[in-house]
């Protein structure tokens, strides 16, 4: 896969992956397994990885996931594995044809009108068709896809926060999510593979019913070199206080002393 626009002159040359998601784990306490996705310009390519599953059946894009997030499975697809176009084009394995766009079999049922179906369809973030035909998940611990193309971490809106305030630690930035609705792999996956920027959604209809994500359940899709840098971050703020799980202090109580220790400045030796 080219590499991104936005992609770091410093990406190291490799990662511990055992480590990083004993730090993960150990700061966030998550209860899903963190998984790498790569995108492959040839199904033999997908199929030399080490211990890769093929399907027997015909998936969702969100059940392939989930067996690498809930299984601990290293899958891989091609178009054929996955039951429709709407699968296929969120990772680049169909074409954003006019049929695709027009949003038919989606209007009625999702959206009123073929107008705010294909308004939908437009709206999606994808990686581009017709450079890669296959795609592959497995755990980050595996190490078997070296490097991913993005990391899937699966997380509570508490672990999120303080994962995402880790990303802000230091170079801050304010980011800026979009929601498309359903579909809304799009959101995560579908644009951290596009743009190579973190990327956070709120799981749709169809990974929840499908992809057995958990009702309480966010998902953050972001390139491997972010990872190191929110870890860090995380560790910080740790140092400070500020870590997860987050403490009730009570909605009755005095808060001046509480806000003194989470907002006042360090003090200096």
């Amino acid at each position: 896969m080219a590499e991104h626009p936005q992609a770091s002159a410093n990406e190291p040359a490799g990662y511990d992956w055992n480590e990083l998601v004993d730090d993960l784990n150990r700061l966030l306490r998550l209860k899903t397994t963190p998984i790498g996705m790569k995108l492959f310009k040839t199904a033999g390519e997908m199929e030399a990885i080490p211990k890769i599953r093929r399907p027997k059946s015909v998936h969702t894009t969100d059940q392939i996931v989930a067996q690498a997030a809930r299984l601990g499975f290293t899958i891989g697809i091609t178009q054929n594995d996955l039951v429709g176009a709407q699968c296929g084009a969120v990772i680049g394995l169909h074409p954003r044809d006019e049929d695709w766009l027009s949003g038919r079999n989606m209007a009625g049922v999702w959206y009123e009108t073929i107008k705010d179906s294909s308004a939908h369809q437009h709206a999606m973030d994808t990686p581009p068709y017709g450079v890669n035909e296959a795609m592959a998940v497995s755990p980050l611990a595996s190490g078997r896809l070296n490097p991913p193309d993005v990391c899937l971490i699966y997380a509570s809106p508490g672990q999120m926060i303080i994962f995402i305030n880790g990303l802000q630690w230091s170079g801050y930035k304010k980011f800026e999510w979009g929601v498309v609705g359903e579909s809304a792999c799009a959101d995560s996956w579908g644009r951290a593979l596009k743009t190579g920027e973190p990327s956070l959604s709120i799981p749709c209809f169809a990974e929840r019913r499908y992809g057995g994500v958990l009702d309480d359940e966010m998902l953050m899709a972001l390139p491997p070199r972010y990872l190191p840098k929110a870890i860090e971050g995380m560790k910080r703020l740790a140092a400070n206080g500020l870590r997860y799980p987050i403490p009730q202090y009570g909605i009755q109580s005095d808060a001046r002393a509480g806000l003194a220790v989470s907002y006042g400045s360090p003090k200096k030796e």
